[in-house]
């Protein structure tokens, strides 16, 4: 910075303070209220319907006992103990009349206890009228008057760039208020739960925040504050969302049946690549690519073939076969959804209805303990891998998301009960029969 250049900003800075202390000396402000910006009016709203969960349960936990040691127990496998646990979390009140309150699955998991605290200083017990952990959302009821709520945003009109407010109770603080905008859309493929098509955020979410809630400058809700991805467990700037409309879909099935009823298109498949786009043709690098067609379900029945590409369902863009499979996970069985698609390069619609799921959903853990860490789900004469933990017993013997498990021992399985009966009734060495993608192989456990 030369000398001229010093000179000017000197002079500058000096300006600026005279009229600060010029108009402090007058007494006017600087700014007047009006003129200063503040999320204050938006928050006084929209915090009440934020509120705090406390709960209280027994976790059954398994451990495998040593063989020199089953003799004592009688020769099991496992020991299983019970332990009292302590959680927090966050909810939203959506409906103020019902006194319904939205949080996530793993927050209340387990719990025989739930207490949720209002920002009035209120505490009021609540029932779990529904879960479904595989998108990790859970509906509760409070009885009591003068409820605040929260209206409900379309978020399939969020942009990335979008301003918003996470709110909730991190680290059993009291409520607690952090900004940001919408970073990325559509997330899926994180493990976190079976269907995941997440918005990501920049605005600090931490333990505790899960099941609070995450709001536009107008104080609608757009989303439900789920995970973060930091390496110590805090905050990094990188926080996921599951989307208002996605949980107002599941919160309704739960409100009609008391539980979730999944639609089903009836395909396989996996992410569209610049390479495989050349190949089929396609004029987008982006989509869901259809590897299969199961016969007689919804995808058959409205045409879709092997070979074509999804790009939009109901008018919003499918960045990838899992997007695909979090959007249509959290539909109900009979909605009717329009799909865009690229065949041979040319652009067609079809209107599909989505079938039934039939997905009994099963801890792997509960069948083999060498399958720890994978969750199981049965649709359409199949039996799904959903989801593998990361370094889970499922994990080190080769188990993947999306693997297809269509025997055990070269006996063909088609359910989950049907699976569970042909590992507990195998003696010795298992061999399962998995479909992974265009191949087929053998996962071996010893």
């Amino acid at each position: 910075m030369n000398i001229y250049t010093r000179k000017l900003l000197f002079a500058a800075v000096t300006a600026c303070s005279i009229i600060v202390t010029a108009s402090a000396s007058a007494g006017i402000p600087f700014f007047s209220e009006k003129d200063v910006p503040s999320l204050a009016p938006m928050l006084e709203e929209a915090t009440p319907a934020v509120v705090s969960i406390s709960v209280e349960g027994t976790q059954t936990s398994r451990q495998q006992v040593p063989e020199m040691f089953r003799y004592f127990f009688g020769n099991p496998q496992q020991q299983q103990q019970e332990r009292p646990f302590r959680g927090l979390g966050s909810g939203v009140i959506i409906d103020a009349k019902e006194g319904y309150v939205v949080t996530n699955s793993h927050v209340v998991n387990n719990a025989d206890k739930i207490i949720v605290k209002l920002t009035d200083g209120r505490e009021l017990k609540a029932e779990k009228l529904g879960a479904d952990e595989q998108s990790d959302i859970a509906l509760l009821k409070v009885d009591a008057e003068d409820l605040a709520e929260l209206p409900l945003a379309n978020s399939d009109k969020l942009r990335v760039g979008d301003f918003v407010v996470a709110i909730g109770n991190p680290f059993g603080l009291s409520q607690t208020v952090t900004s940001g905008i919408v970073s990325a859309l559509g997330r899926s493929g994180l493990n976190i739960g079976g269907y995941e098509d997440f918005i990501q955020t920049d605005a600090a979410i931490n333990r505790g925040n899960s099941g609070g809630a995450l709001v536009n400058l107008r104080g609608e809700l757009v989303g439900i504050n789920t995970a973060i991805f930091g390496p110590n467990g805090g905050n990094v700037g990188i926080g996921f969302a599951i989307p208002s409309n996605m949980m107002k879909s599941l919160i309704d099935q739960i409100i009609e049946f008391g539980e979730v009823r999944r639609g089903l298109l009836g395909i396989q498949g996996g992410d569209l690549d610049a390479g495989l786009a050349e190949a089929m043709n396609s004029p987008t690098n982006k989509g869901a690519f259809v590897n299969e067609v199961t016969d007689g379900s919804a995808a058959a029945k409205a045409g879709i073939q092997s070979g074509d590409i999804i790009v939009s369902i109901d008018g919003n863009e499918v960045g990838s076969f899992s997007e695909l499979r979090g959007k249509v996970g959290s539909l109900g069985a009979g909605t009717e959804v329009k799909l865009e698609i690229f065949r041979n390069g040319e652009k067609l619609e079809f209107d599909v209805v989505l079938g039934a799921a039939e997905d009994i959903l099963a801890e792997a853990k509960e069948i083999h303990p060498a399958l720890e860490g994978a969750v199981f789900e049965s649709a359409e004469g199949s039996v799904i891998v959903s989801e593998v933990a990361e370094r889970s017993p499922a994990a080190r013997i080769g188990l993947r998301a999306d693997d297809v498990i269509v025997g055990v021992n070269r006996r063909r399985v088609s359910s989950i009960a049907e699976f569970s009966r042909r590992v507990e009734d195998s003696e010795g060495v298992i061999a399962l029969n998995v479909k992974r993608g265009s191949s087929s192989l053998f996962i071996i456990i010893r």
